[in-house]
This record gives structure tokens, sequence and C-alpha cells, in this order.
């Protein structure tokens, strides 16, 4: 019992709305954008998205075009650090070229530069989707699920790098498995879609099921980390990138 979800053929406007997200720099993979596309479309007109985490636009350009289709908006919390992985200001500037330019997104996504713990406490708006792909550790994975409190009854949360990342991982064993206030639907990759609801017995066994295929994900970044790629062979996986 994996839950994840079987892939399927897309509609042309999506197809088109990865034409360009496809292109820009990203760890987000076609049906994990399919499965943010197809969440954005269910937000009722006039909602809002907050999405954690943008890089460099490729997830906010596939959030962006479905909201506007469904007449709704994004919000993009990102504070664009310093370092090699996250870039600072030259980010900044590639997501503003990509999502507002390149992807003429200016009247429906709202940037916010800042960091989504310093962010949340004064946080007062409506939310109708949430999307979470900041910092990995625990702590702040768990602050992030607390933008949920902004959601109404039965909403849906999206966490990229669940059963993959251990700070995200564990933030899930805690506040999912051992919640009280979220229940896991089921994942694209990594990326794991939850419900604003309560779970039931059998919801969390669904949780304990991914076990395996996390143990499988800690082994390939532990085998790429210690050069032998050539052996991630043998746990199925391809390429020399962390699995996503």
């Amino acid at each position: 019992m994996s839950d994840a979800r079987p892939a399927r053929s897309p509609s042309p406007e999506f197809a088109s709305a990865w034409e360009l997200a496809g292109q820009i720099p990203g760890w987000l993979t076609r049906d994990q954008a399919l499965a943010l596309w197809d969440a954005a479309l269910r937000v009722p007109r006039g909602g809002r998205i907050v999405e954690i985490g943008s890089h460099q636009g490729r997830s906010t350009a596939v959030l962006g075009e479905a909201a506007r289709l469904a007449g709704a908006s994004v919000v993009a919390v990102d504070p664009f650090v310093e370092g090699r992985l996250f870039g600072g200001p030259l980010t900044r500037k590639r997501f503003e070229d990509n999502v507002f330019h390149r992807a003429g997104l200016a009247e429906v996504v709202e940037l916010i530069p800042e960091y989504s713990t310093v962010l949340r406490p004064t946080w007062n708006r409506p939310i109708a989707l949430l999307y979470v792909d900041g910092k990995h550790d625990y702590w702040t994975f768990t602050d992030d699920l607390r933008w949920s409190e902004h959601l109404p009854p039965d909403a849906e949360v999206l966490v990229h790098d669940a059963f993959s990342s251990i700070g995200v991982t564990g933030g899930v064993a805690v506040r999912v498995l051992c919640g009280s206030r979220y229940t896991f639907l089921d994942r694209t990759g990594s990326l794991a879609r939850f419900r604003l609801r309560r779970p039931t017995p059998r919801d969390r066994l669904r949780v304990l099921a991914q076990t395996p295929w996390f143990l499988r994900n800690v082994a390939v970044k532990v085998l790429l980390r210690l050069r032998l790629r050539p052996l991630t062979r043998l746990l199925s996986h391809r390429g020399p990138h962390d699995p996503y």
C-alpha cells in the first residue's frame, strides 16, 4: 500500500503552464506540478493560496497559472537567504523574472520576501490552500504547518519532501501520525497531500505504510553522499540528486 497517486493525462492548460515552469530550475517534478495544479483549481473563486518556499518560481508559476484560471490568488513567501543552495538577491531576481515577467503573473502572485516563521505570527488573512516547501528541519516545518490555522475545515495542505527529508518526515510523524488535525490523503513522489480533518485509525496506518519508502529514500541519500551513486540503482534511483 503506497498511496502514491497514479499518473494521468494533463489538460492543455496545464501542459502550457508546465512548458514554462519546467524550464525554471527547481526540484518539483512534472507529476508533482500536476498535483499542485489540481489542488489550486479546487480553490474557490476569490480564495488565497499560500506557498512557503518559492526559490526561482518553478512551483509558483504552476500555482499562479492555475489560480488565474480559478479566479484565486497566490502569496509566495520566501526570505531568499544567502548561500550556495539559495542564492539570496540573485534568486529573488530570477523569481521575479520567471513569475512576473515571463509568466505574466504579477496580478495573481504576491511576493513577500520574509521568513515564514517571522511572518506567520502577524498573518491575519484567510487561506484556502497551503503548500509547504520551506526549510526542511523539524522545527521550521512544524511551525510552517501552523499556517493551517488560517484554513477552513477540510482544506488541503500539500507538503514537498515528505517521507524523503528526515526533518519533514519527523514533523509528519509527530503532527500527522500522532496528531489529531491532519489526515494523509496520498502522495506524488515526495509531494504529500493532507486534509484538515481528524484522522481515523486507518488514516494513521496509511501514514505508517510510507515507512519503507522513507527508509529507501534515506538509504539513497546516504549512498549519494558516500559517492556510491551506482549502488542507488539497486534501489531504483536514477540521477545524481536526492529523491524527491
